[in-house]
């Protein structure tokens, strides 16, 4: 594979394009290199690749080089395992990744109008948006097209903004993770997810009056996975009373995981409000589950309506994307 230039211009001028096709096609690369890129991003595996498009490993090797040769940069480099792509490899797979969403959007709408549906949406959400903007948009949108396909993931920020920059997701609720550059991002402020923490009916701590941070760390704790934002705003309010953090901490992304162990043992968990209010409420877990009051508040950082710079959404995206837009203009959150 060639040898790495020490300039980023082929990363700048990715950047810089308004129409990500148009720059690449102008290059020489045809589709068919915009499926191998993706690939290799996939899979890290020139054989694996190679299967996925149905071509032999040599064939692959060639395309490879040609890419290069094409934009006179290295695309990949040799790990102990498989393969690696450059920072030049990285962008070319994402400016990929949008091309080949765009052509299944074509598609998919073609097809859509041909068969009479209404049409699909990829979204992804952080659980409090999920229940308070989500879910009524989605209702609301189905009253008027009831043929609508709608797949929403719930996760955590970090992951949903991959997932949206690997063109997984028409557009997001959630925040942009610090180590993202926010130039690729287009963002609507919604506002700040407010949190409290959830014990089980007849927990030593309930019935106990405002209860303070010092007399928390003795119990067992459900966090999200380390890193996530709840969970180090969490151990702010911890370090920020001089309070140690708990010994005994369950880590899961699971929501349904942490309800079960609040349920059945005397583990504290911290969920945003949303949550608590669901779980508490004629619909939710039949008064297993109380809400703890404490001394202190649980503000977590504001969350917004994110989508990609110069991708268009298609009609059904776009169209939840306003329902979900007039959620927030009623106050919702």
């Amino acid at each position: 594979m060639s040898a790495m230039r020490t300039d980023l211009g082929l990363e700048e001028r990715f950047e810089n394009a308004g129409s990500s096709a148009d720059t690449l096609l102008r290059s020489g690369l045809k589709l068919a290199h915009m499926r191998m890129i993706v690939a290799l991003d996939d899979h890290g595996q020139v054989s694996a690749a190679a299967q996925m498009l149905g071509m032999s490993q040599p064939a692959a090797s060639r395309m490879i080089s040609e890419m290069e040769g094409i934009l006179k940069v290295a695309l990949c480099e040799r790990l102990s395992r498989g393969v690696g792509l450059t920072p030049y490899g990285q962008v070319l797979a994402r400016r990929a990744r949008a091309i080949l969403l765009e052509l299944r959007e074509v598609d998919r709408e073609i097809s859509d109008l041909r068969l009479g549906k209404g049409g699909s949406v990829f979204l992804g959400a952080v659980t409090a948006p999920a229940i308070e903007l989500a879910v009524p948009a989605i209702r609301k949108m189905r009253e008027k097209n009831p043929r609508l396909e709608v797949n929403i993931q719930v996760e955590t920020s970090a992951v949903l903004a991959r997932e949206l920059l690997a063109s997984r997701h028409d557009f997001i609720i959630a925040r942009i993770p610090d180590d993202l550059n926010p130039r690729l991002f287009e963002s609507r402020e919604i506002g700040v997810e407010r949190a409290c923490l959830i014990v089980r009916r007849g927990h030593p701590l309930a019935g106990c009056g405002m209860v303070p941070a010092e007399r928390l760390a003795d119990y067992d704790w459900v966090f999200q996975p380390a890193g996530s934002l709840l969970r180090r705003t969490m151990e702010r309010i911890f370090l920020s009373r001089n309070v140690p953090l708990p010994e005994r901490m369950l880590s899961t992304g699971s929501l349904l995981l942490t309800l079960v162990m609040v349920a059945q043992s005397d583990a504290i968990a911290p969920v945003s409000v949303e949550v608590a209010r669901f779980i508490g409420g004629e619909n939710g877990l039949a008064g297993a589950i109380d809400t703890l009051p404490v001394e202190f508040e649980i503000d977590v950082q504001p969350y917004s309506l994110i989508k990609m710079r110069n991708r268009e959404l298609s009609p059904a995206a776009a169209s939840l994307y306003r329902y979900i837009i007039g959620e927030i203009g009623q106050g919702t959150i």
